[in-house]
């Protein structure tokens, strides 16, 4: 058990590259935010300009992101992103992203609905 926790650690790491919240502000208007956290989180705030695509729905939703434009993830703190990382980087995605301390210390812009 404690293997293969140390195994999907180190996969998720490789899945991604992990982005300060300045790398990930820099960019974001040439990228893919997505927000991995379920809708009702997603609609109580989130990052400008981000589109939800909630982590429990992702495996048959992520056909709506392209892969020739990178893809910045995020989510509450930073596991459920880890994981949309490697089902990415499964399904032929190569430039992918994710934010270092998640949503929770994000300093950005935010919308609420």
């Amino acid at each position: 058990m404690i293997g293969y926790e140390v195994y999907q650690h180190f996969n998720r790491k490789r899945a991604a590259v992990i982005l300060t919240e300045e790398e990930f502000r820099e960019n974001m208007r040439k990228v893919q935010v997505i927000d991995v956290r379920e809708k009702p989180e997603f609609d109580a705030g989130h990052i400008l300009g981000a589109r939800n695509i909630p982590y429990s729905g992702f495996k048959t939703r992520m056909i709506e992101i392209r892969k020739d434009i990178p893809v910045y993830l995020y989510d509450q703190k930073k596991s459920m992103s880890g994981r949309a990382a490697v089902k990415l980087r499964k399904a032929g995605y190569t430039k992918i992203y994710r934010l270092k301390d998640g949503y929770q210390n994000w300093n950005g812009k935010i919308k609420k609905k």
